[in-house]
């Protein structure tokens, strides 16, 4: 026993000296910043908020569904309603939505390295978690751990937070560095991610998915969920003594007390808990809801108000998904014959009242990175019967093309009873060069379990926006033919995985932009998807006690009334003198001069 403890001391002792001793370089150095960085900040960008706004208030909404799960990552997890809770999860930086320039969030400070792949940060010592727990740099290194980890389920998570980011580097509590794996153009739209707290999920297990499925995480933002009712209604609460209260890009933002989404599922009824006072705004972008359904006593007497709002922003890829692992979308002359017997432009003539615009690609609005030469397909009988006989098909007895006893039959999956209309025309018109469509209109859960999973035809939908387009976990054969997914074409080309490759590896800007353009003449040569319509603007109606900045939103607000969202969220507010007012006059049949508003502030030119 002695001589092994006379061992063990000897071995400390030797990595005491190694440690400490001047010769020697430490074994645990704390890494040092580079002296070359130059520190920046902004806090010179122009408000876009209102300092006339007043706290307070309860904000009714709807949702059409309730959500899976509170996670934001793995199975059944990307929903419309993760918007919600993301919404109130700050990153290390934002961007400012008119100017477009980085500006600060859970970071007051960056600094670019000159290697074009690092950026440091400097957090804000005041952020804490809505536990009130402090964020700190390691909660960032938490978030590649999570991120990585096989246990979440999260296929593009778990590539992006691989391929994309190196490392994070901890300085000390406060000051970190994010690496990317390579030199990036963009880098700060690459590494100002989120943080995740460790002290909440500390380590991950196998049973992740289930574990969490309804536990809420803590977050960084100004509102926390304070408590749902399974499949009926979740509630934000705000927090009073949110510590970025006063930071300049969130002072008179983020007004409300609290944040009701009620369950409705349906949108005719959810026009009905309008009306009725249940909830407190409504999206009239529809023609029929802002030209028709709104030529009512509740407008007409000025109780309610409606506003037209250009915007000048990325366009959702709305459109038609066409499933390339079914056997009827296998054959490109096939997926063009679908492509040109949908009649797009009769349906916005005759159903969208020349409202809607024809989206023309799946990457409208993105700048030089969008490709104004790919038009899409237009309606034309003619061109269906080439592409048909090209492929060895004919009429059958009924019209519809046949081919070794198949018919050219497909189902189209959709969630929105509003769209059934335009859904129709089409039908009808498709039916005349051919094609049958078969509709199937599903509860919003039940649809996008049915497309995730891969077992859709064609899919009836629209994709998110970002910053820059983006499209390997779209197009790129790695995301094909498996589920959860965002693949959803099951789009497998060869020469599709080298362009997004090269995309997404270029470190050249001007490449990059090249690269953009190529793979969207790509994904229109393939034929997957068929755009249908774009909407620059956004309509809604509102009752008059709600209230809005003087310009009512930003370039890059999607609407008016989001109560969430660092960038354009949290701009409107409650007047309850208004309310009052508008109360008793309703009770007293008194009325107020109809209001409606177009703002073209931001109209693309």
């Amino acid at each position: 026993m002695k001589n092994a403890f006379s061992h063990a001391t000897y071995l400390l002792t030797v990595f005491l000296l190694l440690i400490l001793s001047p010769q020697h370089t430490p074994l645990f150095a704390t890494p040092e910043i580079p002296s070359n960085i130059v520190w920046l900040t902004n806090d010179q960008d122009p408000l876009f908020s209102d300092d006339t706004a007043q706290k307070g208030g309860l904000f009714r909404s709807a949702v059409f569904t309730f959500p899976l799960t509170f996670r934001t990552v793995g199975p059944d997890s990307n929903s419309g309603f993760r918007d919600a809770i993301l919404g109130n999860q700050l990153g290390l930086i934002g961007i400012h939505p008119n100017t477009e320039k980085i500006i600060p969030e859970l970071a007051t400070s960056w600094a670019f390295d000159p290697d074009k792949k690092t950026m440091y940060f400097k957090l804000d010592p005041r952020a804490v978690w809505s536990d009130g727990k402090p964020v700190t740099a390691d909660d960032f290194t938490f978030t590649l751990e999570f991120m990585r980890s096989p246990h979440i389920v999260a296929p593009w998570y778990n590539d992006y937070y691989t391929q994309e980011i190196d490392k994070v580097i901890i300085y000390d509590d406060h000051t970190l560095a994010v690496v990317a794996k390579k030199a990036q153009p963009d880098l700060h739209l690459r590494v100002g991610i989120n943080p995740t707290p460790r002290h909440f999920y500390g380590v991950l297990g196998p049973d992740f998915v289930t574990q969490y499925n309804w536990r809420i995480e803590p977050n960084t933002g100004p509102y926390q969920m304070s408590d749902f009712e399974k499949g009926k209604k979740v509630t934000f609460k705000r927090k009073k003594d949110w510590w970025a209260r006063d930071n300049r890009y969130f002072k008179n933002r983020f007004n409300v007390d609290r944040v009701v989404y009620e369950v409705v599922r349906d949108m005719t009824v959810m026009w009905e808990y309008f009306k009725k006072g249940k909830i407190d705004t409504f999206g009239i972008t529809m023609p029929k809801y802002w030209h028709t359904k709104t030529q009512i006593p509740l407008f007409e007497n000025g109780y309610a108000e409606k506003i037209w709002f250009f915007n000048d922003t990325q366009q959702s890829a709305q459109g038609l998904w066409l499933n390339q692992d079914k056997e009827i979308f296998k054959e490109r002359n096939l997926r063009y014959a679908f492509a040109h017997a949908m009649n797009i432009e009769k349906v916005i003539e005759q159903v969208l009242r020349n409202d809607f615009y024809r989206l023309e690609h799946g990457f409208v609005g993105y700048g030089r990175y969008s490709n104004p030469s790919v038009k899409a397909r237009r309606f034309d009988i003619d061109q269906v019967a080439r592409d048909m006989k090209a492929s060895g098909w004919d009429r059958g007895p009924d019209g519809i093309y046949v081919k070794n006893g198949n018919r050219f039959s497909v189902e189209v999956t959709y969630s929105i009873d509003e769209h059934t209309e335009r859904l129709v025309v089409l039908k009808e018109e498709a039916k005349k060069a051919g094609i049958e469509l078969n509709l199937q209109k599903l509860d919003v859960s039940a649809a996008y379990k049915k497309v995730m999973e891969k077992n859709h035809d064609v899919a009836w939908m629209g994709w998110s926006t970002s910053l820059r387009p983006q499209y390997w976990e779209h197009f790129h054969s790695i995301n094909a033919h498996k589920p959860q997914t965002n693949n959803i074409t099951n789009t497998d080309d060869p020469e599709m995985d080298k362009l997004i490759d090269d995309y997404r590896d270029s470190l050249d800007e001007e490449k990059r932009i090249a690269l953009s353009l190529k793979i969207q003449e790509k994904i229109h040569e393939i034929g997957c998807f068929v755009p249908t319509f774009m909407v620059p603007y956004v309509r809604e109606a509102s009752y008059r006690w709600w209230r809005l900045p003087k310009v009512p939103g930003t370039k890059m607000s999607g609407s008016l009334f989001d109560p969430f969202g660092s960038t354009t969220g949290g701009l409107f507010w409650y007047d309850k003198a208004r309310h009052e007012e508008t109360q008793a006059a309703m009770k007293e049949g008194k009325t107020f001069p109809p209001v409606t508003i177009v703002d073209r502030t931001y109209e693309p030119k």
